[in-house]
């Protein structure tokens, strides 16, 4: 099998979608993950159940005639009635939540400058505080941007091995400061000879990430900790933790959703987005993530690579 054909191949089984390639008597010659796992009776070798062509099961086809060395094939794209309903609900949803996050600092910011009109008021402090709700509006159209960029594929993830600690150095490096106004150390542990097929600019994302989540929510005299272990399996662990305030443990498997804060941490400043970022980063990567702690005990948020 020429490189091409790997490609090809690797394109279709890494699919996000459930779609089969078949010949011209319907038999799958290529077959997504995703297709084989959702679609009863989709395999390899064997002719597609003709019902899944006819949507008679729910699935709707959509068909793709080509011809490759004078053979008729088709590409079969799969979707079920109620996919395109639930990706307009996860738009309107998500859209809502971006007004909703955009809608409180540009009130803020409108009250501030009403005041330093007011005769006898000190602009420059007022001003100042303008200055930084215009900078939290762009951080979060910045994460959003980039969140959409992740989703879409226009943002690669992967990238040959290369070695991990000089990138998380950078990243805690950049938020020295900010850690030390609010009280939080910071630390890493990495073995300088783990390497890791990421992107150093994707590293720099997640370390960052994990680290403003700490520093954000932890509170004074905690430390953050961003350790990196390669398993016996032979895969990398990365792992942001810290030993402040914490959250319930029924709040942790929610730390990824957008937008979504833990009681204590509404009054943030954040976007809420960090973790969600992390997350997609990761996923994309091939890895999983996992939160771990509760209320007291600090929050632990583990990256697993392959």
């Amino acid at each position: 099998m020429d490189a091409e054909a790997i490609r090809g191949r690797t394109v279709v089984e890494e699919s996000r979608e459930a779609v089969v390639v078949v010949d011209d008597s319907d038999r799958v010659l290529v077959a997504s993950r995703r297709a084989r796992q959702a679609i009863e009776g989709v395999r390899e070798g064997d002719v597609l159940p003709p019902d899944v062509l006819t949507g008679e099961r729910g699935v709707i086809p959509f068909v793709v005639p080509y011809e490759v060395d004078g053979r008729r094939e088709r590409v079969v794209y799969l979707s079920r009635e109620g996919d395109l309903v639930a990706y307009e609900e996860l738009r309107s949803g998500f859209t809502a939540a971006v007004s909703h996050e955009l809608r409180t600092p540009l009130a803020r910011l409108l009250t501030l400058l009403e005041t330093a009109l007011l005769p006898g008021e000190d602009a420059r402090p007022l001003v100042e505080q303008a200055t930084r709700e215009v900078e939290q509006i762009t951080e979060l159209i910045d994460e959003v941007l980039f969140l959409s960029e992740l989703e879409s594929g226009a943002r690669v993830v992967s990238l040959g091995s290369m070695p991990v600690r000089p990138a998380l150095e950078d990243a805690l490096d950049e938020l020295a400061e900010r850690a030390a106004r609010a009280g939080v150390t910071l630390r890493l542990e990495c073995d300088p000879a783990i390497e890791l097929a990421v992107r150093p600019r994707m590293l720099r994302v997640v370390a960052r990430n994990l680290a403003e989540n700490s520093i954000r929510y932890a509170g004074p005299d905690s430390t953050f900790t961003l350790a990196v272990e390669q398993d016996a399996s032979g895969s990398v662990v990365l792992t942001g933790r810290d030993d402040g305030a914490g959250v319930d443990e029924a709040e942790l498997p929610r730390l990824f959703e957008r937008f979504y804060r833990a009681d204590a941490a509404r009054a943030s400043r954040g976007t809420g987005l960090g973790l969600a970022i992390v997350k997609h980063v990761v996923t994309q990567a091939g890895g999983t993530v996992e939160a771990r702690g509760g209320r007291g005990r600090g929050v632990e948020i583990r990256c697993a690579f392959p």
